[in-house]
């Protein structure tokens, strides 16, 4: 009668946990990015802009998802998600000098490939950016298998 993806069963309880991480991680990233922008008040390249745009959704539909865990909400942050992680990785190859400088989207204001924290030598905000939404995807994925079976 209803919708198999929206009730609870044995079969998706196992999608609840990486379901609840995605949200985790959704959810620092955006608490991180408002933090550096708001408070330290780091200036925000227009990339930058173009991740928070797909990131901070995933921290308010995520919760949605887990009571109980719901294949609708899993796709739909997925279609935010995807787009992110790709242009998380366009930022990062042209921070890290990979991007030539004719095909650079960003060089008026505050230019993209400039970078403004680095920690341990290697650790920069697109690289976290990046990691942020591949991890969200493979949780996603994840829940997603799960509440299949």
């Amino acid at each position: 009668m209803g919708d198999a993806s929206v009730h609870p069963t044995a079969g998706n309880a196992p999608a609840w946990a990486p379901l609840f991480a995605a949200w985790l991680v959704a959810a620092t990233s955006t608490l991180g990015a408002l933090y550096f922008g708001e408070v330290v008040e780091l200036p925000i390249c227009v990339l930058c802009w173009y991740q928070r745009i797909f990131m901070f959704p995933l921290a308010l539909i995520l919760p949605f998802g887990l009571f109980p865990p719901d294949r609708r909400i899993i796709r739909s942050a997925l279609a935010l998600a995807v787009p992110g992680a790709l242009v998380a990785g366009y930022h990062l190859l042209l921070a890290s000098g990979v991007i030539p400088k004719p095909l650079r989207p960003c060089e008026q204001g505050i230019p993209c490939s400039e970078t403004v924290i680095q920690w341990f030598g290697f650790l920069t905000i697109p690289l976290l950016s990046a990691v942020a939404f591949s991890t969200i995807i493979a949780l996603l994925v994840t829940a997603h298998r799960r509440s299949s079976t």
